[in-house]
């Protein structure tokens, strides 16, 4: 089992928006970017924990934990014209880009905000507060998975 943190904008996709799917389910699809979906199409499987993390808010941080239902597929997305992710490059026969299903699993009872993810000492080599770190997919330890949780409960 690995562990991820998956970066939406709560605009497009909050946490509550993940519960209230259908089945607490939705496909995690719209990711343009090729490490990003090198991870999903080459190392995330169904089985593995992701921290949900709100970008591009007032206070980005980790609100909730989901975990991955689906192995990797094509995203469709890139293969609609009405789509904001629509790629014309990419082919269902030699496809660019990858998605896969996530569940809800619980909010966390706080948010777990960025600047306190950057200040703690047990977090110092995480990904997502390294310098120049962008990618809405990226992995995470079991170490740095278990602390965050706990402080959010």
């Amino acid at each position: 089992m690995k562990y991820w943190l998956m970066k939406s904008e709560p605009d497009d996709i909050s946490i509550d928006d993940l519960r209230d799917s259908p089945n607490k389910t939705m496909s995690w699809q719209g990711i343009r970017n090729y490490q990003a979906r090198n991870f999903i199409r080459d190392e995330i499987k169904v089985g593995d924990y992701v921290l949900f993390y709100h970008s591009s808010c007032k206070v980005p941080g980790v609100v909730g934990i989901a975990s991955v239902v689906s192995q990797p597929q094509l995203d469709a997305s890139a293969f609609e014209p009405q789509s904001r992710y629509f790629d014309p490059k990419s082919n269902p026969d030699k496809p660019r880009w990858w998605q896969v299903d996530i569940q809800f699993t619980e909010k966390l009872n706080q948010s777990v905000p960025l600047s306190q993810l950057k200040s703690d000492p047990a977090l110092q080599d995480m990904v997502l507060v390294t310098k120049g770190a962008r990618l809405s997919v990226q992995p995470v330890t079991a170490e740095e998975f278990t602390h965050i949780v706990m402080l959010g409960k």
